[in-house]
């Protein structure tokens, strides 16, 4: 069986995720281009006119009648925000679909990271406008560059103004234009963003995914994510620790904390990210698991001792994304990530002799400005050396704004031939070789692989085990036996009878569908609307009936 490197964690705060677009679809955004050969200058097709059908527009919008289509891009933090936009939603009465034909109004959240995710992003606001449907925009690109001309008219909901998507979908079905950019504050003071415990719908009924901070405290010179999260606020502890009591009792099993940078929790709020751990770790159910998000080296260094007891703990995942982007000082300097490769390697040597088999993943810019060959073989050199099983490759994209989109280039021919160099250095070594066929391991079963063919468990180090799709099996955790690996993946069997099944989720229907908290509360606020809406209506009916027996009297 294929298995792609994304198959593995594309849900991870790297700088990859499923839905960037291939190549072939990244050549499709070069629609405007004039062809020119040595003697003769030919002037190229202009693109066919595409009709745009009319939106149709509401003077009033009534529950149950408009459907809702929503796409996001990026971040674990970013499908956060979309699941909690959901919850609104369907809150006050949209029906979400995932027909994007047959929705009134698309909702597309954007990551800014890298141009071909703003590319898709934009080429889907345009496929919206030809279709005749109404758009919201939200995420970063427009909370960081809402005077860009493709924004302009759209209905823009900002990073902190989640918890208001549901006016700003009326207001545009009905015509107009809303933008909420600015900051949310409370009593004068920022805060991190919307409350935590707010109705959600999330993508995997399973996983709820918890942002426990926003913004961050760096100022890399090749990030445009800091003009739309800006600088570090967090959540308060307490709030967070209820936010994970909340979902675990609706039946969640598993929780990610999600941050731009999970190691600067708490140093605006005199807090500290192993004192929101080891809270958070009392209120985790037997069976249940935490997964950390990404974390930056320079703050999650002071911390060490403390990270490699949560990490043991029988409830976390043995598991950390800490993004080292390249192996050359000289590099990190430039992109002012403010650590040296060595700071970066005794965090790595620390965790994994203190935590056994911790899984570590890192990312790498390829071509980063100024990058000689010597400082790429300081890359390839670092990678060889500790062998990462998930190592996310990127190669620079100069993000308008930044100042590394100033800097001078590297050759792009020569950024592909050592984005080549370390992909084929990546698939070179097996990771899962270490363990033999008939090994037992203890899994958590949460997913359904990408071919629906496997149903997806995670033992103790987020590695990736695929199982057979036996009924009942999400949301139980069982004991395993592995039959066979490939480079990003084991394949096991349950070795367990059915009875001996710990069940991690609530409630779970007979054919393994998971049915626990879809929508935190939103169900009954619905059929609360609707009946507010009938008995209104039913009301008037009433008054009306009467006033005009008495004018006829």
């Amino acid at each position: 069986m294929d298995i792609s490197c994304q198959d593995i964690i594309g849900d991870i705060e790297d700088l990859i995720s499923l839905d960037d677009p291939s190549p072939a679809e990244r050549y499709l955004n070069k629609k405007d281009v004039t062809v020119r050969t040595k003697r003769v200058k030919v002037r190229a097709n202009r693109p066919k006119e595409t009709s745009t059908v009319e939106k149709p527009l509401l003077d009033s919008v009534i529950p149950e009648t408009q459907h809702i289509y929503m796409k996001t891009w990026g971040c674990a933090h970013n499908t956060s925000d979309t699941e909690y936009m959901a919850g609104q939603l369907a809150q006050y009465g949209y029906n979400l679909t995932s027909d994007k034909d047959s929705a009134d109004l698309w909702v597309l959240n954007s990551c800014t990271v890298k141009n071909p995710s703003e590319d898709t992003f934009r080429n889907e606001i345009e496929a919206a406008h030809q279709a005749g449907k109404h758009v919201v925009v939200a995420g970063c690109v427009p909370q960081a560059a809402p005077r860009s001309d493709y924004l302009k008219g759209l209905s823009v909901v900002g990073v902190q103004q989640i918890d208001r998507v549901a006016e700003v979908v009326e207001e545009t079905l009905k015509g107009h234009s809303v933008r909420l950019l600015q900051a949310k504050k409370v009593d004068g003071r920022k805060v991190a963003g919307p409350k935590l415990a707010l109705p959600k719908v999330r993508k995997n009924p399973l996983i709820e995914v918890i942002p426990i901070n926003s913004g961050c405290l760096n100022a890399c010179t090749y990030c445009k994510t800091k003009f739309a999260r800006a600088d570090l606020v967090s959540y308060p502890v307490q709030e967070i620790v209820d936010r994970a009591q909340q979902v675990f009792q609706d039946g969640v099993c598993e929780i990610w904390l999600t941050s731009e940078d999970t190691g600067t929790y708490g140093r605006d709020i005199g807090s500290s990210l192993p004192e929101l751990l080891w809270q958070l770790v009392e209120v985790i159910p037997e069976g249940c698991m935490m997964r950390l998000g990404m974390t930056n080296p320079p703050y999650i260094l002071e911390h060490l001792d403390e990270m490699a007891k949560i990490l043991s703990h029988p409830r976390v995942y043995s598991f950390l994304h800490i993004p080292v982007q390249s192996g050359s000082d000289a590099i990190l300097g430039e992109m002012r990530r403010e650590y040296c490769v060595k700071d970066f390697e005794r965090m790595v040597d620390f965790l994994r002799a203190q935590v056994p088999g911790i899984t570590i993943a890192t990312d790498i810019i390829c071509g980063f400005p100024g990058e000689t060959e010597a400082d790429f073989d300081d890359t390839l050199a670092l990678c060889e050396k500790y062998q990462f099983p998930s190592l996310f490759i990127n190669q620079f994209f100069p993000r308008p704004g930044t100042p590394a989109a100033k800097m001078t280039k590297v050759p792009a021919n020569e950024v592909k031939t050592r984005t080549k160099r370390l992909t084929d250095l990546f698939h070179s070594y097996e990771p899962y070789k270490k363990y033999e066929a008939g090994t037992k391991q203890t899994v958590l079963v949460t997913e359904i692989s990408h071919d629906r063919k496997h149903f997806v468990g995670h033992n103790k180090f987020y590695e990736q085990i695929l199982l057979p799709m036996h009924n009942n099996l999400l949301g139980k955790q069982v004991e395993v036996e592995i039959t066979g690996c490939t480079k990003f993946s084991m394949f096991g069997k349950v070795i367990q009878g059915e009875q001996e099944w710990k069940n991690c989720s609530k409630r779970s229907t007979a054919d393994g569908t998971t049915v626990s908290s879809l929508v935190t509360g939103a169900e009954e606020s619905k059929y609360r609307s609707i009946f507010a809406y009938f008995f209104i209506s039913c009301s008037l009916a009433i008054v009306c009936k009467y006033i005009f027996m008495f004018l006829d009297f």
